[in-house]
């Protein structure tokens, strides 16, 4: 089955019965995952200062928590959530061909990134943790940003990184720590987790160490 991307017009690789979403900036937030993640996106819209244009701060060190974020969907409009990115891992070329994805030439070796975070609902309606965690991205060190892949039929294995419960229901106080797997191109490194807030705001960031 090919892939289709959000951000970028152009058909990207394909996945066995699975979906890749890339791009940082994609605010409809409609995707909803089964899996792990995507492919490419090409633009460098992180903030270098530390800040954003209003003065509140972007980066944010592993294991620190977003501010809080105003859900815009409509069966949840207005309640509150915060994301806190906890460890990024590498995985390997092992890791990959034993997932179940099918390969395609197009898309290159590719190897997947698992990372930990806790979602935490603070207020409002009830939301699914796939409303939640669908804005985060993983970029690497050469400037590449990577979604979240949808697999429609069947799931990804990946080891100590079970697949999200995207339909899972949090009420305000409730939290919920997930793993969600990226695909990054073979050879490069994981260099930061974004959590992408529109085209208008700069991305929140938290610096992966190597």
């Amino acid at each position: 089955m090919r892939t289709w991307t959000r951000a970028v017009p152009a058909v990207a690789g394909a996945l066995v019965l699975a979906v890749a979403l890339t791009g940082c900036n994609d605010s409809d937030g409609s995707g909803k995952r089964k899996g792990s993640s995507g492919s490419h996106s090409d633009s460098d819209s992180g903030s270098d200062s530390g800040s954003d244009s209003s003065g509140g701060k972007t980066t944010f060190s592993l294991g620190e928590a977003s501010p809080v974020q105003k859900s815009d969907t409509k069966e949840s409009k207005g309640a509150t959530y915060t994301v806190t990115p906890t460890k990024v891992q590498t995985g390997t070329k092992a890791d990959m061909d034993n997932s179940g994805l099918k390969k395609d030439k197009e898309d290159g070796p590719q190897i997947p990134v698992y990372v930990w975070s806790t979602i935490s609902h603070k207020s409002g309606k009830t939301m699914e943790l796939g409303d939640m965690d669908d804005d985060l991205v993983v970029k690497t060190d050469k400037g590449k940003r990577t979604k979240a892949l949808i697999v429609i039929m069947g799931e990804a294995k990946w080891p100590n990184c079970p697949a999200v419960d995207t339909d899972k229901k949090l009420n305000a106080g409730d939290s919920e720590k997930i793993c969600s797997a990226f695909l990054i191109p073979e050879g490069q490194k994981a260099a930061a987790v974004e959590l992408s807030r529109g085209f208008y705001k700069d991305p929140l960031e938290w610096p992966v160490k190597n």
